[in-house]
């Protein structure tokens, strides 16, 4: 399952929010759910999106191997794999 997330490091308190759909970039017809993930973690040398791996698996209760940054590791919108 491939899911879009909006990422908000240097939050107060970590948690994951399902905020709604959104149709892929490239035109096609499969539909995304997009996530609000906030974070304590500052966007430092990967530790936030390593923080967001966790969050995800612990909130898709999956091991956080199974959760795979696709695209946007310095970017705010990132893509994720759930396995």
């Amino acid at each position: 399952m491939l899911i879009i997330v909006k990422a908000k490091p240097g939050a107060k308190v970590t948690k994951v929010e399902r905020v709604g759909q959104e149709t892929l970039p490239f035109g096609g017809k499969e539909k995304l759910v997009t996530y609000k993930v906030s974070v304590k973690e500052r966007p430092v040398n990967g530790e936030a999106n390593d923080a967001i791996i966790c969050a995800l698996a612990e909130y898709f209760k999956v091991s956080k191997f199974r959760v795979s940054l696709m695209s946007g590791p310095t970017s705010k919108q990132k893509l994720f794999e759930i396995k």
